[in-house]
């Protein structure tokens, strides 16, 4: 029909496409937060219990079953691209710029099924300063800007501002997971313990299994 479509001057053409393909709609959004808050929950609990390895492994689990969760949505969007779109509308070219931006709404629900599980672990191994600053550095100086750039000044419309969201996100999970992959867990399994012992709480020497 056309190569691509542009926003309109009222952006209404737009705000309707965002919202038929916008993963922050989608059903992973509320297990994802789920997904964060436990395994937030769960590192900093195991590592206040000196316990480095079981919570390296909740790490790797959550992690792999996020992604493969957000994996099977964005396939089964994928492969149902040409059915999907009319059951929310009845514009062909709404129909027609969903169908075009499916693969990048599939990319985008995994990558955003892995980043807030990634938030959460560094957040459960007290690094909250940290996650702010990448959050702030990767979405909103590089991300945001990024997808206006593309969005308005390069004409790229809907998809162009997406994209540059996107990779801020990416790069905002690339970070996180580097930060991760690169972390001695039983020196933060020690640094938990120091915690406890300066706010007055008590470790239990007996079942401390940090690695020697």
């Amino acid at each position: 029909m056309h190569e691509h479509i542009r926003l309109d001057n009222h952006g209404s053409f737009g705000m309707q496409c965002s919202h038929k393909v916008s993963p922050e709609g989608s059903t992973t959004t509320p297990l994802h937060f789920i997904l964060f808050s436990n395994i937030s929950v769960r590192v900093s609990n195991e590592l206040g219990a000196a316990h480095p390895r079981t919570a390296k492994f909740a790490v790797v689990v959550v992690v792999l079953t996020s992604f493969l969760i957000g994996l099977v949505f964005s396939l089964i969007l994928f492969l149902a691209r040409t059915v999907y779109p009319s059951l929310f509308s009845s514009s062909e070219e709404v129909q027609e710029l969903v169908y075009n931006l499916t693969p990048l709404l599939g990319t985008c629900i995994v990558i955003n099924n892995v980043q807030p599980v990634l938030s959460g672990v560094a957040i459960g191994a007290g690094w909250q300063a940290v996650v702010a600053y990448v959050n702030i550095a990767c979405y909103y100086i590089l991300g945001v800007p990024l997808g206006l750039i593309l969005g308005f000044k390069l004409d790229w419309g809907v998809k162009g501002i997406w994209m540059g969201m996107l990779l801020g996100t990416v790069v905002q999970t690339i970070v996180l997971f580097v930060m991760i992959y690169r972390t001695n867990w039983n020196k933060e399994a020690s640094i938990a313990g120091k915690r406890i012992r300066q706010w007055g709480g008590e470790t239990d020497d007996k079942v401390n299994d940090i690695e020697k």
